[in-house]
């Protein structure tokens, strides 16, 4: 550690602050005290601590409403709650808001330690670089995904990301592309399931328009798009057989041959894939390349469920709530205790993903500064709200495949009706439902 982990410790018992401040300082913390939530707050305003201890009864602003205080204004600082009247209530309402742990008074000499080690373990950067930002989180569970991908980051190997839809694998990797020593260099994401087979093929491999011998791509593709820098693979699962075996063959050769070409072109890629299905059983059905899978899966991060880090649904929906304050006017200021504890409670079948759903959708709909509970029940209850239905599923993904194809072929029509197997008459049919000019592409052509 650089430097000392500051410490900002808060009661309104004199004796013991001064008691406690000694025994923190004494392990190398160094400590600012205050003896009330007002104090406090002005304290934050001077400098951010690493991590907030404080008692929950005090007179004014007690333990629970500065943390709701200090949410607002540094999401994402752990606080630890101390109290000599404690109970299960207690630790309960305190953890659901989004509280980092609870201490009973007299605090236990270990119990202290551990919790602070722990509450730090998530609070301080883990180089100066600040490489996780992006990835909010006081999980256990995920500080120890987060750790094994720091100590992998420098590393030049290939990492299969793995776990349910929506818990953040995009995130990872970019995280990992910031640790690394390519981070100067491009990071580039692909859905490998979000296109066809053709278009698919020309957005990883580029193509050649009129190729002759000697030709290099119009159109280079993501993997030399990405040379010297980082290329995701997002639900590499969904590639077919066919293209499963030319993206071994260039990885195995370290060169691209693009779509139309005559030569090979050498790349310097580091790859990141991710799949939320089980590709060990898609191997054994025979669905996956096991070759290709071992060539991937040189290091395996699985992200844990949401639900399994119900700690952190507190802290990202604050962050989402003030991400929203920033891009948007709203009234809306933050979540009732017991919003929050229904937050942390939910099952999240749609994880992060669907936490953000839901917390743009009660920023829409509050009727009061604060959202409450019956809110919060109604959009859970609404399960389907959290997704769009198959036909705005279907018409999302058009929108962005005829986009791709009229890029491809610089809006010639005819050329892009066959590419996409559809006759003009009905590929013109497409282009006006969803409103796309072929002409704006043509401007676009050398």
């Amino acid at each position: 550690m650089t430097r000392k982990a500051r410490i900002l410790l808060v009661d309104d018992d004199a004796s013991l602050l001064k008691l406690l401040g000694l025994r923190l300082r004494s392990e190398g913390f160094a400590v600012t005290t205050a003896t009330s939530g007002q104090e406090a707050l002005e304290q934050l305003e001077r400098e951010r601590p690493d991590l907030v201890l404080s008692d929950l009864k005090m007179d004014g602003m007690d333990g629970l409403a500065l943390f709701e205080r200090i949410q607002r204004a540094q999401v994402g600082l752990p606080v630890v709650i101390m109290t000599a009247h404690g109970s299960i209530t207690d630790a309960v309402t305190a953890t659901r808001s989004g509280v980092f742990g609870f201490l009973t008074k007299p605090i236990d000499k270990e119990a202290l330690r551990k919790t602070i080690n722990e509450a730090l373990a998530v609070s301080l950067p883990a180089d100066e670089d600040d490489w996780q930002h992006s990835i909010l989180t006081r999980s256990p569970a995920m500080a120890a995904v987060l750790e094994q991908a720091r100590r992998i980051a420098p590393l030049d190997i290939s990492v299969l990301i793995t776990g349910p839809s929506g818990t953040g694998k995009k995130l990872m990797a970019k995280a990992i592309h910031d640790a690394s020593p390519r981070q100067d260099y491009p990071f580039i994401a692909l859905n490998c399931g979000a296109m066809p087979e053709p278009l698919l093929e020309s957005e990883l491999f580029g193509h050649v328009k009129g190729a002759f011998s000697g030709a290099i791509a119009d159109h280079p593709g993501v993997l030399l798009a990405a040379q010297g820098g980082t290329l995701f693979l997002d639900e590499v699962g969904e590639l077919s057989p066919a293209l499963q075996a030319r993206l071994l063959s260039t990885l195995e050769r370290q060169e691209v041959r693009p779509l139309g070409g005559s030569r090979g072109i050498g790349t310097d890629v580091r790859i990141l894939s991710a799949s939320n299905r089980d590709l060990v059983a898609a191997m054994e059905a025979g669905q996956f390349r096991e070759d290709l899978f071992y060539r991937l899966n040189v290091v395996n991060l699985a992200l844990p469920a949401l639900k399994e880090r119900p700690e952190d649904i507190p802290l990202l929906a604050r962050h989402f709530l003030e991400r929203i304050r920033q891009r948007q006017p709203t009234r809306v200021t933050g979540f009732s205790p017991e919003a929050l504890a229904m937050l942390a409670s939910a099952n999240w079948p749609g994880n992060v993903r669907q936490l953000l759903n839901l917390v743009e959708q009660a920023v829409a709909l509050a009727p009061a500064p604060v959202i409450g509970p019956q809110l919060v029940e109604g959009i859970l209850a609404d399960s389907g709200d959290h997704f769009p239905t198959f036909n705005e599923a279907r018409a999302e993904f058009e929108r962005v495949y005829l986009n791709k194809v009229l890029r491809m072929t610089e809006g010639n029509v005819t050329q892009a009706a066959a590419l996409a197997g559809r006759n003009r008459t009905d590929f013109y049919k497409l282009l006006n439902r969803h409103g796309i000019e072929a002409g704006a592409y043509k401007d676009k052509a050398d």
